[in-house]
Formats: structure tokens, sequence, C-alpha cells
């Protein structure tokens, strides 16, 4: 009797992949999500405090303006929506909300014509703290 196996080149191998080659595979992709995932959560933080920076920078651009403009301060954020200087209160990017913490003038007049203290300041209503250890809201 003929073995109908022949061993050599003329046997087909069954397709497929063995447990051991699945294995290494997931653990390469374990290894390489390791590294990457760190990364990217630090350039996703380094983006939003990026965003936190330049909102302040504008808020507190356009606090200065409409004092200037207005001869007052204004008394809360929604006035600059009011008088057109913003679209809209832009969200801050640490809390995903429009929750500003303003900070209230404490008898400083910023022009000789000014009468009534307002807001002078904007802080992030964020408790977190940045990458350089200090709290968002003291920026």
């Amino acid at each position: 009797m003929v073995s109908r196996l022949k061993i050599g080149r003329g046997v087909k191998r069954q397709q497929g992949f063995t447990l051991l080659e699945l294995m290494i595979v997931m653990i390469i992709m374990l290894i390489l999500m390791s590294i990457t995932v760190p990364i990217y959560n630090r350039a996703v933080v380094s983006a939003r405090e990026a965003v936190l920076r330049n909102d302040l920078f504008e808020l507190r651009k356009l606090i200065s303006q409409y004092t200037l403009d207005k001869q007052k301060a204004p008394q809360s954020l929604d006035d600059l929506v009011q008088a057109g200087y913003l679209k809209e209160l832009p969200k801050d990017p640490m809390t995903h909300e429009s929750n500003w913490e303003p900070k209230m003038e404490e008898n400083v007049i910023s022009s000789p014509d000014q009468q009534d203290p307002g807001i002078d300041d904007v802080h992030s209503a964020s408790n977190m703290t940045s990458s350089d250890g200090t709290a968002y809201s003291t920026w």
C-alpha cells in the first residue's frame, strides 16, 4: 500500500497562522502602543495648553479694548459678546465649557474717564495642573 502523503515538495501545508505567530504579532503591537499612546497624550495636552494660552491672550486683549472703547470695564464676559467684540465666548479647552473665571478690578481705573470698576483679567476655571506644574487657574 502506497502512502498518499508525500514528504517533501509535494506536501501542502495547512493555511493559517499558528498560535505562536499570533502571540508574537500581538506582543509587538502592544509594545508599539505602549510607546505611542503616552506620546499622543502629551501632544494632546500640549495642544490644549497652547489653545488655552491663546484664548487667555485674546480675552485679555478684548477686555482691554472694550475698556478703552467704552470708558468702562465689562461687568461680565457676556458684555464682550453683546458689544460685538466676540461672536461667542470660547470654551475653556481644559473644562470644555465656557466657564472662565473673571477677575474683577479692585479700585483700579484704567483710564481717566472710566467710572465703574469691572473685569480686568480672566483665568481658566480648571482645577488641574499644567505640564509645567502650575495650575491652569493661575495662567
